[in-house]
């Protein structure tokens, strides 16, 4: 949908008071090129509804009648000083109502993103240079050719098959690979395009814009942003190889809903078999300044550190590249699905479908019989099967099977998204907080917080300026740019929750996926304790400022302004409701769980649909409970062992 001038003008006011420049080196949004970087995203996002209703609030946002609704007095947006601007989107921030501090949330966001993300008309943003990061590096010279041939369809196509697989990341990747080892012809369909070695490299907005999925960018009550892979591997490519197992105790909570192999022999091969292929290994997780953070102060705190399991080669430098492998590993170091799993069915004759969107799955007497798929050009697919795996994440999933006609009420239930925030510290020495091995260190102090397993894990991740912006709040432009200016000497201690409680994922009228989640009080408090803990880490590592991401602007600096005992105080009287605290969601799983009955669970022990047998769901959406942990190796071991179930029955 491309603007009216009156709605880009707006945004353009909008922008420019959340980042105005400094008026000498560094340039407006707007100036800067940010404002076309919010439409380009923006026109990535497939739910029209959200789009119509950005457009609607940009052609009221200059309006008198708006200045009245919002505090400003009957004054234009464009009549206030630039002072008088930012104090009125400030009101937004505080409000008391959860929809307008979702607005000013997702304002703030897109607006603070495209700057931080934008090279800019030379080629290096200005505002990188004063934080010292790099940008990106470009594609590496002798980078090799892409080892997988995957077709393209730009006419309208019809296919034969015995299994279709929807979706090619850590499921359908593993799936595929099964089948079509077990002698199956099988077809992938994936929505997104397909990017190996060379293509890596080209900084933020590139990899935004090709690598991930364009929506929806955050769940319907504005509280957590939502992050998926979107090409061939899906997250396996982008994501911070974090390699560790299903926990023995979450094994058993599977277990208890009705799959009862989670707890046997026939799941734990799943998981051995998936780690070997990817080759995960504790060889290649060396301290960075980040992770020595991490590990220092938690250890100062008499707190366990761990390494943690990755699935790179021997060709992973664990440094400058590692902190950029997230997006995408130029050296073709990182063992996602793409290099290992796909390449292997793809030797066993497997058809790898490119810019292929499934849209539904057409079910005749009870039974699966053939999906469509439509190209980013319109062009239809027409694959017939005698099965389908669906393994297209956990919010296209049910989406998917509900577009299908498929009717059990636990479809899109039990949505769990590891809500993660963020504490950051200032310290006098470099940190450098994009480099280093991707995340090489893990604190479980508190990841028991009820004696039922549920708590909150303590990692870090390569903070690059758009990413770590997003876990930060908004004081006004001249504190955001004196947060940045200080980026290298920075680090984020991230807090990933084990959420007891769930979401859903519905479809809108048009069936595309519609995402609530609002956190409960319960696991609200443990993020609370996970904010209080990431704070002592960094306060015992030495950092000399400390602040969370809390819209009221909580923060403290030892030993001279405020203490730890004020800064925990002050972060729960904050608040964790929609827009009060940044938050994200970069795993999101159980939106179609496996269980033992159709009034427990959307899927039975085998992954099948109580709906349609022959429809076999092989991703996150199957994780009964959230694990607690990074989960690619549980969602490979489920594709793994749903599709070896599903291969012996058609065999």
């Amino acid at each position: 949908m491309e603007p009216t001038a009156k709605q880009r003008a707006a945004l353009s006011l909008i922008c420019d008071t959340f980042v105005p420049g400094d008026g000498s080196a560094l340039p407006s949004a707007s100036e800067l090129g940010a404002v076309d970087t919010v439409l380009r995203l923006l026109a990535r996002n497939p739910r029209e509804a959200e789009t119509k209703q950005l457009m609607t609030l940009l052609n009221l946002w200059d309006s008198r009648m708006f200045g009245l609704l919002t505090g400003r007095g009957p004054r234009r947006f464009s009549a206030l000083s630039p002072q008088d601007r930012e104090r009125a989107l400030l009101r937004l921030g505080s409000s008391g109502l959860a929809p307008v501090r979702a607005i000013f949330q997702a304002l703030e966001g897109a607006s603070v993103l495209a700057y931080n993300i934008t090279p800019g008309p030379s080629g290096a943003n200005p505002f990188w240079t004063a934080m010292g990061y790099p940008g990106a590096p470009g594609a590496l010279e002798g980078a090799p050719e892409p080892a997988l041939r995957p077709l393209r369809y730009t006419a309208p196509t019809a296919l034969t098959c015995d299994v279709v697989v929807v979706g090619s990341g850590a499921g359908g990747g593993v799936a595929a690979a099964v089948l079509a080892e077990a002698g199956l012809d099988v077809i992938v369909l994936e929505r997104g395009n397909y990017y190996d070695d060379r293509d890596f490299g080209t900084g933020e907005l590139e990899a935004l814009t090709r690598f991930y999925a364009g929506g929806p960018a955050a769940t319907a009550e504005g509280q957590l942003a939502l992050v998926a892979g979107s090409c061939l591997g899906g997250g396996t490519v982008v994501n911070w190889s974090t390699s560790l197992p299903t926990p023995d105790h979450v094994r058993a909570e599977w277990a208890g809903v009705g799959a009862e192999q989670f707890a046997t022999a026939e799941f734990g091969d799943a998981l051995a078999a998936v780690s070997k292929r990817i080759s995960v290994t504790g060889d290649r997780s060396p301290l960075s300044e980040r992770d020595g953070v991490l590990e220092r102060g938690a250890q100062a705190l008499g707190w366990a550190v761990d390494p943690l399991p990755r699935n790179v080669s021997d060709a992973c430098d664990a440094g400058v590249e590692c902190g950029r492998c997230g997006l995408g590993c130029r050296l073709g170091a990182k063992q996602s699905v793409t290099k290992t799993w796909l390449a292997d069915a793809a030797v066993a004759g497997a058809r790898l479908v490119v810019d292929a969107n499934v849209r539904r799955i057409e079910v005749r007497g009870g039974r699966a019989e053939e999906v469509v798929a439509t190209t980013s050009d319109g062009a239809e697919i027409r694959v017939r099967a005698r099965a389908v795996v669906v393994a297209a994440g956990a919010i296209q999933t049910p989406a998917l099977l509900r577009r299908s006609g498929l009717r059990n009420e636990n479809i899109g239930r039990y949505l769990r998204l590891h809500p993660a925030a963020a504490v950051f510290g200032v310290f006098d020495d470099e940190i450098r907080p994009w480099e280093g091995a991707l995340q090489a260190r893990i604190c479980r102090e508190h990841a028991d917080l009820d004696g039922n397993g549920y708590g909150v894990i303590y990692e870090t991740g390569p903070t690059h300026p758009g990413a770590g912006s997003g876990f930060l709040s908004w004081q006004g432009a001249a504190a955001h740019r004196e947060v940045m200016s200080a980026f290298g000497r920075s680090n984020a201690v991230g807090i990933i929750t084990r959420d007891r409680d769930h979401g859903t994922v519905t479809v809108d009228r048009t069936g595309e996926p519609v995402v609530k989640y609002r956190l409960s009080d319960y696991d609200a408090a443990h993020l609370h304790t996970g904010i209080e803990g990431a704070a002592s880490i960094l306060e015992a590592a030495g950092a000399r400022r400390i602040f969370s991401g809390h819209q009221a602007g909580v923060s403290y600096e030892p030993g001279r302004r405020g203490s730890h005992a004020e800064f925990a105080t002050a972060a729960k009287a904050a608040g964790y409701g929609p827009g009060q605290c940044a938050m994200g969601a970069l795993h999101i799983m159980g939106s179609a769980r496996m269980g033992g009955s159709a009034t427990l669970s959307a899927t039975d022990p085998d992954g099948a649909t109580w709906d349609v047998p022959n429809i076999v769901v092989a991703d996150g959406s199957c994780f009964p409970t959230a694990p607690g942990v990074n989960p690619m190796v549980s969602i490979e071991a489920i594709g793994y062992m749903n599709a070896a179930r599903l291969a012996a029955r058609l065999r």
